[in-house]
């Protein structure tokens, strides 16, 4: 693992370290982070079974999001070999995805699980514990120095690390402006993106962002296919 990673210097690779709060974490380009002294794995926002969600309503959605969503999640498993796993909240897309899950996918989760230890943060998508899995539910866990819940709160202490807001930024790079999902932090707070695969992101620009960090700290982590793109807050394109 060492040749994909650096400490933050702006420069594109598949894994960036850094710290948050003194926390030692890595940041992957596939939108995870790794704790490596602890061997957590925190994954945010994946919204298995969206499509299925929004069939129920009568629209239409791509029905592929799960399988890929696991398929992605099981790469970076098998990459990290994580002691814990932290999904941070809104991990089914309703309190239907659950308990309708396909046999195939929820067989494919249990795999997923079946190394590590499991801890489900309760999202505002999925407030109660996913029934026939196993893993600790709770609404928030505190790891080394850092405390693990799915909304940031707008005064929290620093070592918050949360989802939700599913955070994005936009950045020219070779004369095309492109926007992607980003991993957000100042160094004492963090957002991660959303993990899920149909699941939409919202520029860091927004005031939904506002007062949740310091701007002249601040550095968007940006996914790419295959690297991840430091960036300043003062580089972003508005």
């Amino acid at each position: 693992m060492k040749n994909l990673v650096s400490k933050i210097d702006h420069q594109p690779l598949q894994c960036v370290e850094s710290s948050v709060n003194g926390t030692a974490i890595l940041y992957d380009y596939r939108g995870v982070i790794f704790l490596p002294d602890s061997q957590v794995l925190v994954v945010s926002d994946l919204h298995l079974e969206k499509g299925a969600a929004f069939a129920r309503r009568g629209l239409m959605h791509p029905p592929y999001d799960t399988h890929s969503t696991l398929a992605r999640l099981k790469e970076c498993i098998s990459f990290y070999n994580p002691k814990t796993i932290i999904s941070l909240g809104d991990s089914f897309h309703d309190k239907h995805g659950a308990t309708q899950l396909p046999g195939t996918y929820r067989s494919s989760l249990l795999k997923l699980q079946k190394n590590s230890d499991w801890i489900w943060i309760s999202g505002n998508h999925d407030p109660e514990p996913p029934k026939d899995f196993g893993g600790v539910f709770c609404d928030e866990v505190v790891i080394e120095k850092l405390t693990f819940r799915h909304e940031p709160v707008a005064h929290a202490a620093d070592g918050e690390v949360a989802g939700h807001l599913h955070p994005a930024a936009k950045i020219t790079r070779r004369g095309k402006s492109v926007r992607r999902a980003c991993f957000a932090s100042d160094g004492k707070r963090l957002i991660l993106p959303a993990f899920g695969t149909t699941t939409g992101c919202l520029s860091l620009q927004h005031r939904a962002f506002r007062g949740l960090f310091l701007k002249s700290d601040l550095n968007a982590f940006v996914l790419g296919k295959e690297q991840l793109y430091p960036v300043s807050y003062s580089r972003l394109n508005s």
